[in-house]
């Protein structure tokens, strides 16, 4: 390791002799923190141990290599992140929206070096297994979202507009991690509010976004009628001409094409 990397990152802490499960999450624990503030290529085994308190023997005992190191780390991350995105169905669609976003910056709060190691990095770290598990963690709340909103299939629209959003969330969530200057709450208000401004735009160009997006908001004012005590935003109705006749099916599914 060198001087200025052990200078950046601390002293090494003593060795302790743990159980083999809490000796492998604390060496994944110790590789998210690198990971998440240097590029892969710049940690090496040796950083992971000292940070660890490991020798490097024992790092190539549990994983093999650097490579099987970092991705054993970010699944880790990824499995976390996944399983707080589970579908919880509490409300209507919109307020289910705002549930997994408190339940997804739950995590990026307080797992902040698991979430920057796994979005952090450049198109080198996006193939192959990288990629496999940063997708699926997308696909994840894609699935959840549309599940949320009662699409079948979402048509081109509607699905470029909710992987824009989920690109947004991302890219809000690395960004309040570096500044932390607006509160959490509001960060998850302004989110749901641009997932409402996104789909008025694609409404324009889908005659089924454009009843999705009805059916959307008057469910969130039947669900802010029955409780009062709640204040919210308000979401005014979309100012467009009666919708064609609708495809059969669910709303926004003009064609049959599956997010995944």
């Amino acid at each position: 390791m060198s001087a200025t990397r052990q200078a950046e990152d601390g002293a090494r802490p003593a060795r302790r002799r743990l159980s083999v499960d809490r000796r492998r999450e604390e060496l994944i624990a110790a590789a998210l923190e690198l990971f998440s503030r240097h590029d892969a290529e710049d940690v090496s085994i040796d950083d992971v141990a000292s940070s660890a308190g490991a020798s490097r023997a024992l790092v190539y005992h549990y994983f093999g290599g650097k490579q099987e190191l970092y991705v054993a780390a970010l699944r880790s991350a990824a499995a976390e992140l996944q399983a707080r995105l589970q579908t919880q169905g509490e409300g209507g669609p919109l307020e289910q929206l705002s549930a997994g976003l408190t339940r997804y910056f739950d995590f990026v709060e307080e797992h902040a070096a698991g979430f920057a190691a796994l979005l952090r990095g450049g198109p080198a770290n996006r193939t192959g297994e990288i990629g496999e598990i940063v997708d699926g963690v997308r696909q994840r709340m894609l699935r959840m979202i549309v599940h949320q909103m009662g699409v079948d299939a979402p048509g081109p629209a509607l699905r470029v507009t909710l992987r824009s959003w989920v690109a947004s969330v991302e890219t809000a969530g690395l960004d309040w991690l570096e500044h932390r200057d607006m509160e959490r709450a509001e960060l998850e208000r302004l989110l749901v509010d641009q997932m409402v401004a996104l789909l008025r735009a694609a409404s324009g160009h889908d005659p089924g976004v454009r009843v999705l997006l009805e059916t959307l908001l008057s469910g969130h004012a039947a669900s802010e009628s029955a409780a009062p005590d709640s204040p919210a935003p308000e979401y005014p109705a979309p100012e467009y001409p009666a919708p064609e006749s609708r495809a059969p099916g669910s709303p926004a599914s003009a064609n049959h094409e599956a997010v995944y």
